[in-house]
Parts: C-alpha cells; sequence; structure tokens
C-alpha cells in the first residue's frame, strides 16, 4: 500500500487479541484501508465483548491465531500481559517469513525478550512497543517507544497508516523498562492517593492534606489531581494491577526488591471492585461512596 506515493505501508495486518487495544488499532486500520484479521480465544464465546465488537468494525475473524497471521504483513499482539508468551508461540507456525511481530503489552523486559526469541526464531521481526499514553484518546497515533534491530525499518511502514512510534533502543526489553519503571511511580501514586485521601475523609481533613500537599508540590489542582488518579483505579483497577505484577517483575529482574510495585498490585486489585463509585464527580462525594461500599462489604463478610 502506497500513502502519498513515498513508503510502502502495511496492507495486511492480524490482530492477536480483540479487547481495549486491539479494536482500538483494528478500527483505525480499516479506516486507513487495510485488510484487517483478528483472532481472541474470546471469539469461543458469542457473548463475549471481542465477539460482539468483531461485528461491527470490519476486520475479518479467524478462527485460530494461525489463520490469523496466515499471509499478515504485520502482527499486532495485544493481549493479557499473562498470555504474552503463550500468544508469541500461538502464530509460529504460520507467520511469515519476514512478517513484522509488534508485541504492545504492558510486560516486563525479561518476557519482551522470551517472545522476541520466540518471533525472530520462527522467522518473525519482532517490534517491542511500550505504549506511553491511555490508547482511548490518540487511538493509533498513541505515542509508543519501539525497541528492537527491525524497529526502524517497522516505523517506515507504519508510519503513514498513523503510527506515533519512537524508535528508543535496538536492544529488546529497554523500551519496557521505561514503561515499568514508570508504572511504578505513576501506578504508585494512585495507591498512595487512594489510601491517603479515604483515610484523610474519615478523619475530615483531606482539604488541610490535599492544601498541604500543593504547597509542598505545587503541580496544579491537588483536587482534582486525587480525583483523577483515584478514578483511573476504580476504572481500570484489575488491567492496571495486572501491569503492576509485570512492573514488580522488572524491579525484580533488575535486583530490587519490589516491595512498593507488590503493594500497588494489591491495592490496583482492590480498588477495581469499586467501580459504582465513578458516578460520583465531587471527591468527597467518591471517597464517601467508596467507604460506603467499603461498610457494606465488611456486614456482608461478619
Amino acid at each position: 500500500m502506497k500513502i502519498d506515493g513515498e513508503m510502502t505501508a502495511f496492507s495486511r495486518v492480524a490482530l492477536i487479541g480483540f479487547g481495549e487495544v486491539g479494536r482500538t488499532l483494528g478500527a483505525d486500520l480499516v479506516r486507513a484501508g487495510v485488510q484487517v484479521s483478528a483472532y481472541d480465544i474470546l471469539f469461543a464465546r458469542k457473548d463475549s465483548a471481542p465477539s460482539r465488537a468483531v461485528e461491527t468494525i470490519g476486520v475479518r475473524k479467524a478462527a485460530s491465531a494461525s489463520a490469523a497471521v496466515a499471509d499478515a504483513e504485520l502482527i499486532i499482539c495485544a493481549v493479557t500481559a499473562a498470555s504474552d508468551l503463550d500468544a508469541a508461540r500461538s502464530v509460529i507456525s504460520a507467520i511469515p517469513r519476514g512478517a513484522f511481530y509488534m508485541d504492545v503489552n504492558s510486560v516486563s523486559p525479561g518476557m519482551k525478550r522470551a517472545c522476541a526469541q520466540v518471533i525472530d526464531a520462527s522467522g518473525g521481526r519482532y517490534v517491542e512497543a511500550a505504549v506511553m499514553t491511555p490508547i482511548a484518546p490518540k487511538r493509533i497515533a498513541s505515542f509508543m517507544l519501539l525497541g528492537s534491530p527491525h524497529a526502524d525499518a517497522f516505523l517506515e511502514r507504519a508510519k503513514p497508516l498513523g503510527f506515533k512510534c519512537e524508535v528508543f533502543s535496538l536492544n529488546v526489553g529497554q523500551a519496557s523498562a521505561v514503561k515499568m519503571c514508570r508504572s511504578v511511580i505513576i501506578k504508585g501514586t494512585e495507591a498512595l492517593l487512594t489510601e491517603s485521601m479515604l483515610s484523610a475523609r474519615h478523619y475530615g481533613v483531606e482539604t488541610a492534606v490535599l492544601d498541604s500537599l500543593s504547597d509542598l508540590l505545587p503541580v496544579g489542582d491537588w483536587n482534582k489531581l486525587a480525583r483523577y488518579f483515584i478514578t483511573r483505579s476504580l476504572e481500570h483497577g484489575t488491567r492496571r494491577a495486572e501491569e503492576m505484577r509485570e512492573s514488580a517483575k522488572t524491579v525484580a529482574e533488575a535486583g530490587v526488591e519490589p516491595l512498593m510495585a507488590d503493594a500497588t498490585a494489591i491495592r490496583e486489585d482492590w480498588a477495581a471492585a469499586f467501580k459504582e463509585a465513578l458516578k460520583e464527580d465531587d471527591l468527597g462525594a467518591l471517597l464517601d461512596a467508596i467507604r460506603a461500599q467499603m461498610n457494606k462489604n465488611a456486614k456482608a463478610a461478619e
């Protein structure tokens, strides 16, 4: 596929995983005129979100991972972190020689290197992609860091389709290290604010705490920031907990005990049970709704 008479863009793309990221990229690629096939293990369930979505986006639904990738020039892997290596192994019997394999999953550098070994040994060209922003706002244009000896060649063909990427390293693992180490701070801040604000609300001092933070760390409206960070945990806690477990592996691979990353994963998992509180616009009301559900859960457990 030629775009503006210049670079030869990918024209046949396979998606392994049809969750939020896979669906978003798939829809944008279809709009760009790309032939897209997709496979998700949840296609086996007709009532699953991937099964419902694949009927509306205009991609070809494949019966297996190998069927999806059989004639692909680019394979995009967007599965759960725990399934990353299994997904790589699922395509090796059919991956076309020289096809690019873009791994966008949030996993440790060690996991990325293990997947790269599987794909490259099978004749594919593995490219790690660390997605550095939420996928929803900018979609295919979400900023990604790339790591691979094949990254430059990949980017030449991906950029015309709307991908916004930067080659960070020729070595697999470093781009993911950036994201995972950053997540220790970002998701850790979510966990800290959740724990601090729920406790401060109990004592009636949340405003004083936030005011003191504004003096110490003048980074903007702390009330607004606190609500934003807490709601991210409530809305995406399960997925963020999974990412934090990979961050903990990243820290451990560096020879550091992942005390904070492990604790953050626990808090993110905990937060996912309080989605009902998201309907509250005010920080205080949000905290009260979480507290009410906590009390309800405690009574139910008695």
